[in-house]
């Protein structure tokens, strides 16, 4: 009786399921999330108060630092702008013949530079006044004051004349310091501690000394990349950039008593053993990069014959012949022992034991406070081949830059033009300018002729007045230029107009530059002693040469390094 009621609830509740289950479809996934949370009110409360003075005392504001930095670069990128705007302002004055303004144009292009505030950008200031200094340094030879424009070639002095025949004390509390200095250098070139070389970093240590060897470390910074990859090159140790120093203090146009003459110091014979010709108008010797060449191979082929970098280098000084005679009329094949014997010239006893003072000082530069020093800039320039013999004036003339400039760049040309076939080397970034010059000027007249960018407010007549040429000549070369494809920079000349090219006939070879020339006055065609080839390897960043440049703060170049050119 119970089991048939059971049996008859079972069945009216899988009624009311199915019916349930026609009606709607059940969700068998609800059972398995979670219950849906009751909402609750979001309370908010006050933010904690900070005090905005909480770290001024020991955090900086970066905000503010960033744009202090911006002012500061900004001022600085203000200040360039305004000195370059006076440096051409000064070139155009000077163009124009007028010296006076000039030399205030480009003062006040300096001045700028000078009043900066200190600043975090104070190196790139450094650096633009260097460059400016530079430029107007070598207008000042042309005629600001300094000298003319170079006729007859002015050698510098070598070191080496000064040095190996003179007698240093030794100090006798250098040999325990260079002999631990030794063992922890690496080196190519063997390195010895004995009296003669201890001598020597006596003697560099001295306020003389010490002179002649920051002058030569200085300017090794133009020439230091371009030496030491051809030693590289021709497998010869790099510590032998030191011979050069003490040859030359890397002066490319040194001369010694003897008569040899360059970086390298070679003589006529040997040069042209090596490939460095003389002519009437260049001296391959004069070449920084011919004479590095050839002396890396000289080099080379000595420790062939002898088997010892000290002899290579004795035999260098003196020549193969002279060692060979030493070792055998000794049996010695050692420099020490030929030195000892006194078997070799003084001068060649003293000029090995300099070069391996200068490479023991050099390589521990902490020890002899030469860390940081301030280097010359690399020299860099574009080449082109000369088709025609040209002026040294008219290529001044196409890159915008000073007679001076495009010599020292080629110190191997003894003339005011180049010959052709020559590869003449140009101020960095000028080659188009030269290059659409060139196009402008016949062949047969660069040599001669010049270019001449016109100044605001210039007549025809003014031009061809400074220039010495008349002014139908002037017209008709032009007129001559732009009816073979000169362009527009040569037409028109009869109303010229600021900035344009103009070609100018000149009858004879202008070598002083005559942009100037109508406010000069007559100029000597040597350079006095003091402002010649010497004083223009002067560094930029020294008074002396900025001295040049005009008369500005001499008090604030005051605090700079100072080291004259010749030693």
């Amino acid at each position: 009786m119970i089991q048939s009621h059971r049996l008859a609830g079972l069945c009216v509740l899988l009624l009311l399921l199915t019916s349930s289950c026609a009606t709607k479809q059940p969700s068998f996934k609800l059972s398995f999330l979670p219950s849906t949370p009751v909402p609750v009110e979001p309370s908010f409360e006050a933010p904690p108060e900070f005090k905005t003075n909480l770290y001024a005392n020991d955090s900086p504001d970066l905000v503010q630092r960033a744009l202090a930095s911006a002012s500061h670069q900004q001022e600085v990128d203000g200040r360039v702008a305004v000195a370059h705007t006076h440096l051409e302002a000064g070139k155009r004055f000077y163009q124009a013949g007028d010296a006076v303004q000039a030399r205030r144009e480009f003062d006040a292009a300096l001045d700028v530079l000078l009043s900066a505030p200190e600043s975090p950008d104070r190196p790139r200031l450094e650096s633009e006044l260097d460059q400016i200094a530079d430029t107007i340094y070598h207008y000042d030879l042309e005629g600001l004051g300094g000298a003319a424009s170079q006729q007859e070639v002015v050698y510098d002095k070598s070191p080496l004349d000064s040095i190996l025949d003179m007698t240093f004390p030794t100090d006798p509390n250098l040999r325990p310091k260079v002999k631990e200095e030794i063992e922890a250098t690496v080196s190519q070139l063997p390195l010895q501690e004995n009296d003669a070389v201890l001598s020597y970093v006596h003697y560099f240590s001295t306020e003389r000394g010490r002179k002649v060897l920051l002058n030569g470390l200085r300017r090794s910074g133009r020439y230091r990349a371009l030496v030491q990859r051809i030693l590289d090159d021709e497998g010869v140790p790099q510590e032998l950039i030191y011979l050069a120093q003490v040859e030359s203090g890397f002066l490319p146009r040194a001369r010694s008593n003897k008569q040899a003459v360059g970086m390298w110091q070679f003589v006529q014979f040997r040069g042209r053993q090596y490939g460095l010709m003389q002519t009437p108008g260049t001296d391959d010797r004069l070449d920084p990069e011919k004479a590095t060449r050839a002396a890396a191979k000289h080099l080379h082929d000595l420790y062939a014959m002898f088997g010892d970098w000290y002899l290579a280098m004795a035999a260098y000084n003196c020549g193969p012949g002279c060692v060979e005679r030493a070792v055998e009329r000794t049996g010695y094949a050692d420099f020490w022992e030929l030195s000892r014997l006194n078997v070799l010239p003084k001068e060649t006893a003293n000029y090995v034991p300099v070069i391996v003072a200068l490479t023991i000082m050099a390589k521990n530069p902490k020890d002899y406070d030469l860390e940081n020093l301030e280097t010359d800039r690399p020299v860099e320039y574009d080449t082109v081949d000369l088709e025609t013999p040209t002026s040294l004036a008219l290529i001044a003339d196409a890159a915008d830059r000073p007679v001076s400039e495009i010599q020292d760049l080629n110190p191997a040309l003894l003339k005011s033009s180049a010959p052709a076939g020559y590869q003449l080397r140009l101020p960095k970034g000028t080659l188009a300018p030269v290059m659409m010059a060139l196009d402008l000027v016949p062949a047969g007249h660069r040599e001669n002729w010049r270019i001449h960018r016109v100044v605001a407010g210039e007549t025809l007549a003014e031009i061809a007045r400074r220039f010495a040429t008349p002014v139908s000549a002037l017209t008709s070369a032009n007129q001559h230029a732009a009816l073979n494809g000169a362009g527009n920079d040569a037409a028109g000349v009869t109303a010229p107009v600021a900035g344009d090219l103009l070609v100018v006939p000149v009858a004879g070879r202008l070598a002083v530059s005559s942009k100037a020339a109508s406010s000069r006055g007559k100029l000597s065609r040597k350079a006095p002693a003091k402002t010649g080839m010497a004083a223009r390897r002067t560094p930029v960043n020294t008074p002396a040469r900025r001295a040049h440049a005009g008369t500005y703060r001499t008090a604030t170049l005051a605090a700079k390094p100072h080291h004259a050119a010749v030693n």
